[in-house]
Order: C-alpha cells, then sequence, then structure tokens
C-alpha cells in the first residue's frame, strides 16, 4: 500500500530537507539505496531499502512537499513523524493512503502511537 504524508495548503517556497530525510531514513534501515535520477513530478528522488518485510520504498515529489512511501503502515507512520519534525510547525500536513481510506492532519508533536491512533479511527 502506499501512503503519503503532504503539506496542505502553500508551503510558501519551503521544501523537505533531502539530506536530513536521507539520514533519518539511514538510521533506521541499514541497507539504503538512493537513485536521484528524475523519472516524473512524484519520483524526483527515490529511497529504496530492505525491511523485515522485504524490499520497500519512498520517493519524493519534485515539489519537495509530498513524501510517497511504499512500506508497511507501521513504517510509514514512523516516516510521517520524521517528515513531521522537519516541516516548519506553521505549515499544515496531512497524512493518508493512496485511496483516501483515511486522511489525518499531522499535527506537530505527534507521537507515533497518538498518530497510530488517529488512522485506526479514520479508517
Amino acid at each position: 500500500m502506499t501512503f503519503l504524508v503532504v503539506v496542505e495548503g502553500d508551503a510558501g517556497g519551503w521544501r523537505i530537507d533531502r539530506d536530513a530525510l536521507t539520514d533519518a531514513i539511514r538510521a533506521r534501515w541499514s541497507e539504503v539505496e538512493i537513485d536521484s535520477t528524475h523519472r516524473g513530478e512524484v519520483r524526483s528522488l527515490i529511497w529504496e531499502f530492505g525491511t523485515e518485510y522485504g524490499p520497500r520504498e519512498a520517493y519524493l515529489h519534485e515539489g519537495g512537499t509530498c513524501l510517497y512511501m511504499d512500506v508497511w503502515e507501521e513504517d510509514a507512520i514512523w516516516l510521517a513523524i520524521v517528515s513531521r519534525r522537519l516541516t516548519p510547525t506553521d505549515l499544515d500536513l496531512v497524512f493518508c493512503d493512496e485511496g483516501y481510506t483515511f486522511d489525518v492532519r499531522l499535527r506537530a508533536g505527534t507521537t507515533e502511537a497518538e498518530l497510530t491512533d488517529l488512522v485506526n479511527a479514520a479508517g
């Protein structure tokens, strides 16, 4: 399943810090391959990594305000929290799945447990 973390509204020129996000991903998964080949609007930077469930990936929209995650839900929630920490508190973030079976506002300071509860309540 694909999950997304996206800035809702105008980001005012802000873009996620790709290096900081890469560092966080490498801290969680030891085997990370980065593909910076521009493969389109949605796949401007791709992180591929091995998880306990097999190979997974995350990729960044070229605008730097939307992260797509083809991972298990627990990993998506973790990545969403990391993204929130790298986003200015005045920007609104939404965490959802590709089919929009749920979408929740991701407020600054939200914990993984809190986000898990929000997702479970919304879905």
